[in-house]
């Protein structure tokens, strides 16, 4: 079941609870560091050890002191474990944080490979924040499983087991007390553990919820505050914030009998002890130094039990937010091909006849997925673009245009049709492959935080600086780059705030240039551009298209007026292909809008 909207036009659906993830499901995190793992639980046992040593010693010291007896080597055999014993809980404590952090760096690993991987109809579906939250906070409390939780309870178990063996051979019958307080102790406490890891990962959903709205108020900050809507945003995060403090609450409520409970076992375990011991030893049934023996051991057992109880609420809430990792992991990866027999050489195929198209678009249909009903976006879409051509695609807006493209890059698969590149089917071709054909410009030209140097290389990584400043100089950016003393490490901010509308489409197109692909892709490529710099990108754009094939969606005709091939696209199908000229006189769909822009 989807999470209901919450407000406004940018909000989208959250998805529903996953999977529940167990103890089982934590193996391939703890796997990678088993090494440092079993040097824990080996110094968890050590520890244990010396800890159960020391009633004994203890005890046999009481005795030695009643009968007059010198103490000998007891006192100081007893310092030197009380030393050991700190020195190995010391080595333990950072090699347990040491083991916690690498636990959640191995999770935060598998986690962003995937997520980078998913198909991009994920993200259509999915609020960026949400996944941000499971790379960030869920992988986090991970930390609280080894730190709080399961190698503690190694060295517990062992100090349990050996307590319990010393306090049976002291006197069953206070052992058989303790443990009936305490049995229905730890009854209790699993009874409350579903709850808590139920509350727990409603937590960390909503959680997710409010990171999700925040990042998308921040992105669009600008447009907010010039709206006025800051006070709407606000209250709105304001009551996602307090949605995930009621869950916060939740968690606080289904845990907090936990430590209660273990507490009040534990005082009435000694209250018993102490009280029937006592009658023991005035009755001769037991000697003072078993009484102290047993006391010892008991609060030997304070701790495990202690941690027992307090793991429960953090291991529960860190499987709470497995499931929510388990989520995502379960997703299937974007694929790579549909079979391999077909490949390209590095550019277009070359075994392909020289009249051969170099994209062919054939009987195409595709719809968006948006749950029960999908979005018919393209139907029956058939053309070709010849090789080494200029070829624009043109219409009304959500005609389909940027969809095209889209499905060329195989972002999303076609429902029915077939596209080839070069002659061969897209499907049968390897998407690394494929995209490295391209050199494609979005319609909304992105930065990445970085410098220019990082967003010009990053489809070319091999580029020298030389390579950079000639493909900025052919975008008309190469004197605004120098400006900054910086040049090249210059900073272009948070998605290329520090870069103007027009510098940042200027940028997009010169890293599309770098690559030095055999086929453009251009989506409204000067959309941002004034008139000056849109006819010198121009030029630029046409000498870079020679030997290249060019396909560039326009809004304004005038920029494709001299393309060889004008595809006219309405309502997701082609109603009229040609030139210029050709359009003006058969398409009236064309002709009006060529009249809205004064070219007729």
């Amino acid at each position: 079941m989807s999470e209901p909207a919450r407000r406004g036009p940018f909000s989208r659906p959250a998805r529903g609870a996953g999977p529940r993830a167990g103890l089982k499901d934590l193996l391939p995190y703890f796997a990678p560091h088993r090494g440092v793992l079993a040097t824990a639980i080996g110094l968890s046992v050590v520890g244990a050890a010396t800890s159960l040593a020391q009633p004994l010693v203890v005890s046999d010291l009481v005795r030695r002191v009643q009968a007059a007896a010198p103490l000998g080597a007891l006192l100081w055999l007893l310092v030197a474990l009380l030393v050991l014993n700190g020195i190995i809980s010391g080595v333990q404590h950072y090699l347990l944080q040491r083991a916690g952090t690498s636990v959640v760096l191995t999770a935060r690993e598998r986690v962003i490979r995937h997520v980078l991987k998913l198909p991009i109809s994920e993200y259509d579906r999915r609020r960026t924040g949400d996944l941000v939250s499971r790379i960030g906070t869920d992988t986090t409390l991970l930390y609280a499983v080894l730190t709080q939780g399961l190698i503690d309870a190694v060295g517990g178990a062992v100090t349990l087991v050996g307590a319990l063996i010393g306090m049976l051979v002291i006197d069953p019958l206070l052992l058989g007390l303790t443990l009936l307080v305490l049995v229905l102790a730890m009854g209790v406490v699993g009874l409350l553990t579903r709850g808590i890891r139920a509350a727990s990962r409603r937590q960390q959903d909503a959680i997710g919820l409010l990171i999700a709205d925040v990042e998308r108020s921040i992105g669009a900050v600008r447009t907010i505050r010039a709206s006025g809507a800051v006070e709407r945003e606000t209250s709105g995060i304001m009551a996602l914030a307090v949605r995930a403090w009621r869950a916060g609450v939740d968690v606080a409520r289904a845990s907090a009998p936990v430590v209660p409970i273990a507490t009040m076992a534990l005082n009435l375990a000694f209250l018993m002890v102490v009280g029937v011991g006592g009658y023991r030893v005035a009755s001769g049934a037991l000697s003072i130094g078993g009484l102290t023996a047993f006391l010892l051991f008991l609060f030997l057992m304070v701790t495990p039990i202690g941690n027992a109880f307090g793991a429960v609420t953090s291991v529960s809430g860190a499987l709470g937010a497995l499931g929510r990792i388990t989520e995502v992991l379960d997703l299937p990866l974007e694929t790579t091909a549909d079979s391999a027999d077909a490949q390209l050489d590095g550019r277009l195929n070359t075994t392909a006849a020289p009249d051969q198209p170099a994209i062919e678009l054939e009987s195409v249909s595709f719809a968006y997925e948006t749950g029960d009903d999908p979005v018919q976006v393209l139907t029956q879409v058939s053309f070709t673009v010849p090789r080494g051509t200029r070829t624009a695609l043109v219409g009304p807006s959500g005609a389909g245009k940027s969809t095209v493209l889209g499905l060329l890059e195989r972002f999303y698969d076609i429902g029915a049709g077939t596209i080839r590149l070069g002659g061969v089917d897209i499907r049968r071709l390897p998407r690394d492959v494929l995209r490295a054909q391209y050199g494609y410009v979005e319609q909304d030209a992105p930065a990445l935080a970085g410098s220019i140097r990082d967003n010009l290389v990053l489809a070319s990584p091999l580029s020298t600086d030389d390579d950079c400043w000639q493909v900025l100089a052919s975008v008309n950016l190469a004197d605004v780059v120098r400006r900054n003393p910086r040049g090249l490490d210059a900073p272009v901010g948070e998605d290329g705030v520090l870069l103007s509308g027009g510098e940042r489409q200027r940028l997009a197109i010169a890293r599309a240039l770098l690559t030095d692909a055999p086929v453009l892709l251009l989506d409204e490529s000067t959309s941002n551009l004034d008139g000056r710099n849109e006819q010198l990108l121009r030029d630029a754009l046409a000498a870079a298209a020679e030997g290249r094939t060019t396909l560039v969606i326009a809004h304004r005709l005038a920029t494709v007026a001299d393309a060889d091939q004008i595809i006219v696209l309405e309502e997701g199908r082609v109603v009229a292909t040609g030139t210029h000229a050709e359009l003006l006189d058969t398409s009236p769909l064309y002709r009006e809008l060529a009249a809205t822009q004064l070219l007729v």
